[in-house]
């Protein structure tokens, strides 16, 4: 046993950096030679997915250190782009993230694989943990130890760590997804231990725009992201925001359209550096020119309506539909939508992804 740990704890060197990045990013959407078909293993699970979740206490990342294994249907594609060197499985009792650490991975286990996870040596870990009134929980994950400590897990980056833990069963069909209304949405203090929703494949059906967004902008993404004077906030409003998301060239062009001029650089109520259109700040931009050279995609979260409930639809910039056109009736309000997604949680608020445009149905 002992190693073994050595082992594992010799490959977290081969963790790459960039494995702490936890933004969306660029996928791979080629195809690969697909496996053989007598490849895949069966596993016998010892541990349900809400039960490993709930052995997860706060604040604590958990090196796992029992021959625990679970199992479950993949429920994500990163086909269209939309998900990011990860993958969600579920059982009958909740779903988690697997932080694979590779891209193109709808070509080694597409939607519908049994996949199971030996998580001997992995570590349980949550992302968007919030404290305090206006916080909540996050997303419990199953990852590799990071080795900076800026994150509780980082991703399984080199192909040794991914075939010692990960092992793909048989194919089969896709996951049904679970129509829930909204006395079944998770609360800000839900995890996947005590929601069997939070981590799975749903429907959410009647969602109403909610007429505003969430997005973070990083002035200069080589320079300190922390800082007030390298961050701009759309929230609040649409900032005439009308598509999914925004790639680089979608980004631009609102950029120069001057729709966002008006916008107060900073955070955290130190709104100092002026306005995207007249940044007063040159250690991070001159001049809108200067803001636009260092654009690049961007995520997006559309806020809709379930009843009382809010959802953030939020959709990566890197994404094949995010600068799809959202159509005028449902940004007007005359019309609703049906999403299929992965509902998760982000500091105690419901964050929705879709696996492509084919999962938001339009109803006139």
């Amino acid at each position: 046993m002992k190693k073994i740990l050595s082992i594992i704890a010799l490959s977290a060197l081969m963790v790459s950096c960039t494995s702490l990045v936890e933004e969306f990013q660029p996928v791979f959407t080629a195809n690969y030679p697909q496996p053989a078909a007598d490849k895949s293993v069966e596993l016998e699970p010892n541990i349900t997915i809400a039960a490993l979740c709930g052995m997860y206490k706060t604040g604590s990342p958990w090196n796992i250190d029992q021959d625990l294994i679970i199992a479950g249907k993949v429920t994500t594609t990163d086909k269209p782009g939309n998900f990011y060197k990860s993958l969600y499985i579920q059982d009958e009792t909740g779903g988690i993230e697997i932080k694979m650490g590779k891209n193109g991975l709808y070509n080694y286990y597409p939607e519908g694989t049994t996949l199971y996870v030996r998580c001997f040596g992995l570590t349980l870990g949550m992302y968007g943990y919030k404290s305090g009134n206006y916080g909540g929980q996050g997303m419990v994950q199953l990852g590799f130890e990071d080795p900076s400590g800026s994150y509780e897990t980082s991703y399984l980056e080199s192909s040794y760590l991914i075939d010692s833990h990960i092992f793909a069963g048989p194919a089969g069909d896709p996951a049904e997804p679970a129509v829930i209304s909204e006395s079944e949405l998770p609360s800000s203090f839900d995890t996947q231990k005590s929601n069997p929703y939070i981590g799975r494949l749903v429907t959410l059906k009647g969602l109403k725009y909610a007429n505003q967004i969430f997005c973070l902008i990083y002035i200069n993404s080589n320079k300190d992201k922390t800082m007030s004077a390298n961050r701009i906030f759309l929230s609040d409003a649409t900032w005439g925001v009308t598509t999914w998301a925004m790639s680089e060239s979608k980004f631009k062009e609102y950029l120069d359209a001057g729709l966002w001029d008006d916008v107060k650089i900073g955070n955290s109520g130190n709104y100092a550096y002026g306005t995207v259109g007249h940044p007063e700040d040159p250690g991070f931009a001159t001049s809108r020119a200067d803001i636009r050279a260092n654009a690049s995609a961007y995520s997006v979260s559309q806020y809709f309506k379930m009843g009382s409930r809010e959802i953030q639809l939020r959709t990566s910039g890197y994404s094949k539909f995010g600068d799809y056109e959202i159509p005028k009736s449902v940004l007007d309000g005359t019309a609703t939508v049906d999403m299929t997604g992965i509902l998760t949680m982000y500091q105690g608020s419901i964050q929705f992804i879709v696996n492509s445009i084919d999962d938001i149905v339009v109803h006139e």
